[in-house]
């Protein structure tokens, strides 16, 4: 079951926590969340799943910066998150993928008892301009049946930015 707009809002100070937090990006089933002003990019001619690949920052200007086909930029949100009791998900904006921008293509799961800010997977389908603050995801919650664990990786919990892949240090 996903929890509505009026419960999340219930929950909030409670077992959910997203700061900041402001009513108006509350939906019916879902909160909308805000693209931060860095984004990451890898500065690698390819990529290796058991190496460290090397990023560099780009920095969003109040302007606006145009994202280019064919090439990954990690974001991240403005919102930090933690959630007790339901499993966390993500999802980019109907609006967003209308215009040919992808957020989150993977890893939209989140884990019970995560910690932190989400890290965007962004792409897009033709040039686009971003801006930082656009609300760009959002956040819904799904009740569990069962007993469970919370998260406890040290990988990406308590995380203070954007993530680049850690698989390498599974591998």
């Amino acid at each position: 079951m996903i929890l509505s707009g009026l419960e999340i809002k219930k929950k909030i100070g409670k077992e959910i926590k997203i700061e900041p937090f402001s009513e108006s990006a509350l939906n019916p089933n879902s909160y909308n969340l805000k693209l931060h002003n860095e984004l990451l990019v890898y500065d690698e001619m390819y990529l290796d799943m058991k190496a460290e690949n090397k990023t560099k920052t780009i920095v969003i200007p109040e302007e606006g910066l145009l994202l280019q086909p064919g090439k990954l930029y990690l974001g991240r949100t403005v919102e930090y998150t933690e959630t007790q009791n339901y499993v966390p998900m993500l999802e980019g904006r109907s609006s967003i993928g209308r215009l040919g921008l992808y957020i989150h293509v993977t890893a939209g799961f989140g884990d019970l008892g995560f910690k932190g800010y989400w890290t965007l997977e962004i792409h897009c389908v033709e040039p686009i301009k971003i801006y930082p603050g656009v609300q760009i995801c959002q956040i819904y919650y799904h009740t569990v049946e069962g007993d469970y664990e919370n998260y406890s990786s040290g990988k990406y919990q308590n995380n203070k930015g954007i993530q680049p892949s850690l698989l390498y240090k599974e591998l």
